[in-house]
């Protein structure tokens, strides 16, 4: 017989306000949750037969091509340790384009947590989600001096469609505010029409020549902010409240303490009149740039022509920002958390909080265990507790606890013991 659980009670212990709490997040004592796998080379190495120790045909580095190698030790080969980590917990493999990275469920699932935060928080600060196309005119670009000539080395160039040479040729976006421009321009004709506040969530290409997964590869995925304003004042204010979006997600969400700051000239964004970042301190002792907010004064819509008429009845140039953080936060959290074990995520990211294993001895016990196991997930899902129930008979619980091997939060030995009770069953 299955023992009995009083399921309410677990209402309060796994309350949100007690598992989330921003102050502990921000005095970094939150314990990531572990997701360890056992060992599965990326598969684009596989197929193509490699050797068990080769030159990576993406970033230079040596490849680890056995199916049970640990995972690399940080100290011993950083680089090597984060490739180990992504391809243990399947988060990311090669596309058969060089350069090219595939995303995983578990990967892309830590993305939808990201998006899921910051969609809230652009709509909480007026912004509307929309689309602009992939395919840019080339002379878009040339528009703006700086910008073309910043993004000229990394352009994928389509010279030929439908099998015929293009009339124009056209660029895979790297990025959108040529072409945002074009339509602002149609768009915005009075002061009344401003601010306008948009989004997109997009992929860009840029033509990498050395590229990591997540971290830098030909074509990622990201989020884009544009705005348009009346006054430079209005377009300060945006860039830095964007900024400030992202800090307090990396603190309060990825467990990620973070140094904001204004890029030098030389290192801002091309065609920017200022570029404000938050930098990472990742486990290799290097920054990583983790999301930007440019302050693009009045340059792009001088060069396409963006004005409105202002209360006074004069013709003015609007003034613009944009604002992005992209799939290289994923490598962030990895290289943040992740250690000698494997892979680490901050609760309020982790795909999965909470996983339950159904342990049965005999048949006639499946249906009794499986339904105090689902009593447990309905009542942590209830909570606001992300849980998985792995029912399947495929494997042993043995080696799911091993799939699934992970350290629950915050929870003290009373909750652990009464899960215990539910999960691994006295039984008669």
């Amino acid at each position: 017989m299955v023992v009995s659980l009083r399921v309410p009670s677990l209402g309060s212990l796994f309350a949100p306000s007690k598992l989330f709490s921003p102050q502990i997040i921000r005095q970094n004592r939150c314990q990531p949750l572990r997701r360890r796998v056992p060992y599965a080379a990326f598969s684009a190495h596989s197929a193509a037969s490699s050797p068990p120790e080769t030159e990576d045909r993406v970033d230079g580095n040596k490849t680890r091509a056995k199916p049970d190698q640990v995972i690399t030790p940080r100290s011993q080969d950083f680089n090597a340790w984060y490739l180990d980590v992504i391809a243990n917990a399947e988060l990311a493999d090669y596309g058969p384009v060089r350069g090219t990275m595939v995303i995983r469920p578990y990967g892309y699932a830590i993305w939808e947590a990201i998006q899921d935060y910051l969609n809230v928080k652009f709509k909480e600060t007026g912004h509307s989600n929309m689309y602009f196309p992939q395919f840019i005119p080339y002379s878009f670009l040339e528009k703006e001096a700086s910008h073309v000539e910043g993004f000229s080395p990394e352009l994928a160039v389509v010279t030929i469609g439908g099998g015929k040479e293009l009339e124009e040729k056209l660029v895979v976006r790297p990025t959108s505010e040529t072409i945002v421009n074009h339509m602002f321009t149609q768009w915005i004709h009075s002061y009344r029409d401003l601010p306008l506040l948009v989004n997109q969530w997009a992929n860009v290409t840029r033509w990498e020549m050395r590229t990591k997964l997540f971290l830098r590869t030909l074509e990622f995925l990201w989020q884009e902010g544009h705005t348009a304003h009346a006054t430079p004042e209005e377009a300060e204010k945006e860039a830095l409240q964007m900024i400030d979006v992202y800090t307090k997600f990396a603190y309060e969400q990825a467990a990620i303490p973070v140094i904001a700051g204004r890029k030098s000239n030389i290192e801002r964004f091309a065609g920017a009149l200022k570029t404000y970042t938050i930098e990472g301190m990742m486990g290799d002792r290097k920054a990583l740039q983790a999301g930007t907010s440019h302050n693009l004064g009045q340059n792009f819509s001088r060069a396409f022509e963006t004005q409105f008429t202002d209360e006074n009845g004069q013709r003015q140039h609007v003034w613009q920002t944009s604002w992005a953080i992209s799939t290289r936060f994923v490598g962030g959290i990895i290289m943040t958390h992740g250690d000698d074990a494997g892979l680490m995520l901050p609760p309020k990211i982790a795909p999965t909080q909470v996983v339950i294993v159904p342990i049965w001895k005999k048949e006639e016990e499946r249906v009794g265990v499986l339904s105090a196991a689902s009593s447990v997930k309905e009542v942590l899902q209830s909570a606001g507790i992300k849980v998985k129930l792995d029912d399947s008979d495929q494997r042993t619980p043995g080696w799911k606890f091993n799939f699934w091997e992970m350290k629950v939060f915050i929870l003290k030995f009373p909750t652990m013991f009464l899960l215990k009770k539910v999960l691994v069953p006295s039984l008669n």
